[in-house]
């Protein structure tokens, strides 16, 4: 998988993913459904609620996150990113997660970041992986919306991320099932030696050198990001080498 990986990120720091700025414009226009959660999270792990734009911080109890099976199952509630302080990476490392959803997610995202620091205070830091598997513009509730859509980001405080990769339409995510909504994707993000790989479905669908990150590094907390009213199970595979 290196040598593959190796040649296609080559290509893709060549030639960058086209990106289209309209997918995700109206994603935080709609109200965060209320769920009462128990406040409890899962052995080890730790959340941090984004920033809110308006009202009250975001309380524990308003999300659901438990162990199910040899997963986890996540029903929000508030946008938020989790994390196990054992999924720490440095030098070279794989992260990767297979998020099932059993229906439509509408136009909310979901994916994996690394790099985290300080992510309890106004300093935080990660760089993200996040796709929109939508298959319509009816499901995205935004018309003209493109479908199946990465987005690749970095937050550096509580104010609003910046994109790396403008979120974009790629061929490499699974959309929406017409039936019912249902989807799986698998998301990784693989750090080698001098460039940054991220992948949906296995398909490189955009490569960084290292040089390109704004100066964060890719040493840190390793986890998972769940955008605001999702109901998604995860197979978290964490941090290996």
């Amino acid at each position: 998988m290196r040598t593959t990986l190796v040649a296609l990120a080559a290509l893709a720091i060549s030639t960058p993913l086209a990106a289209q700025a309209n997918g995700m414009a109206g994603m935080n226009m709609d109200p965060t459904k209320a769920i009462h959660g128990t406040g409890v999270l899962p052995t080890g792990w730790m959340m941090r609620f984004d920033p809110p734009r308006r009202g009250p911080a975001p309380t524990p109890d308003q999300i659901m996150f438990v162990t199910m099976g040899s997963g986890y199952h996540f029903t929000t509630g508030p946008a938020a990113v989790y994390y196990n302080p054992k999924d720490m990476a440095s030098g070279e490392y794989l992260v990767s997660a297979t998020f099932s959803q059993r229906k439509s997610m509408g136009h909310e995202a979901y994916g994996i970041f690394i790099g985290g620091k300080n992510l309890q205070d106004s300093t935080q830091s990660y760089t993200y992986l996040v796709i929109k598997p939508c298959r319509s513009s009816g499901d995205c509730k935004e018309p003209g919306a493109t479908l199946g859509e990465v987005l690749i980001s970095q937050r550096t405080s509580d104010g609003r991320p910046a994109a790396l990769l403008p979120i974009g339409h790629s061929d490499a995510v699974n959309v929406d099932d017409p039936t019912d909504g249902h989807a799986t994707n698998k998301l990784s993000i693989h750090v080698a030696k001098d460039s940054v790989h991220f992948l949906v479905n296995d398909k490189l669908v955009k490569a960084f050198a290292k040089s390109q990150l704004n100066g964060l590094s890719t040493d840190g907390q390793a986890g998972i990001r769940v955008n605001h009213n999702s109901d998604l199970h995860v197979d978290w595979k964490g941090v290996t080498k």
